[in-house]
């Protein structure tokens, strides 16, 4: 991205004219509205961004001059992105009805994940619960680490999903937390003594 630009999207809000995206991503009932509920770039090619909008999701190649729309697998609507950090076709989502109906499709919690840069998606739902379930995923509560091995998923109701597989499938970390508004893989340090 040149150094020139920045990217800015108020989630929920207005954007407008401040960011680059407003004359490709119209909102389709008012066509100065912006809603990029997240966007997110490939941290070793950061040309390639991903964004999961109000209206749908896309993907630019070129730092957000032109978006492209991913046509999704389940829906089209969500919150959350995550981008692989060298793979550049590959990220995942998850997918909810709408704005006004803010659940699973159908009740069944899934991540899509594209890896031929949103031309198709793939369905992972191994360790997720079966439906009818209520978890929504929030805009910063899905995360993949710098290796694009392990991800982790918070949902609304208090859940916490790990993968240590890209996403094939899950493990449930718990179920007891409050609603997950963020989830993030933090670098491990060494341990301290206390005596030192």
């Amino acid at each position: 991205m040149p150094a020139s630009r920045v990217m800015v999207g108020q989630a929920g809000q207005s954007a407008k004219a401040r960011m680059p995206m407003t004359r490709h991503l119209r909102r389709q009932t008012n066509p100065v509205i912006q809603d990029p509920h997240r966007i997110l770039r490939c941290r070793t090619v950061p040309n390639v961004l991903w964004s999961q909008h109000h209206n749908s999701a896309y993907r630019s190649t070129d730092g957000g001059a032109v978006w492209e729309e991913i046509h999704p697998a389940v829906s089209s609507f969500g919150f959350a992105v995550a981008a692989h950090p060298r793979e550049t076709d590959t990220a995942w989502y998850v997918p909810a009805v709408s704005d006004e109906v803010r659940v699973p499709v159908s009740g069944k919690f899934v991540v899509t994940r594209t890896r031929d840069g949103g031309r198709t998606r793939d369905t992972l739902d191994k360790g997720l619960p079966e439906g009818p379930v209520y978890d929504l995923v929030c805009q910063y509560a899905l995360d993949v680490d710098e290796t694009g091995n392990r991800l982790a998923l918070g949902s609304t109701t208090g859940s916490l999903w790990t993968s240590e597989n890209g996403g094939e499938n899950r493990h449930l970390a718990t179920r007891t937390f409050p609603p997950v508004a963020c989830a993030r893989w933090a670098e491990t340090f060494p341990a301290i003594s206390s005596g030192q």
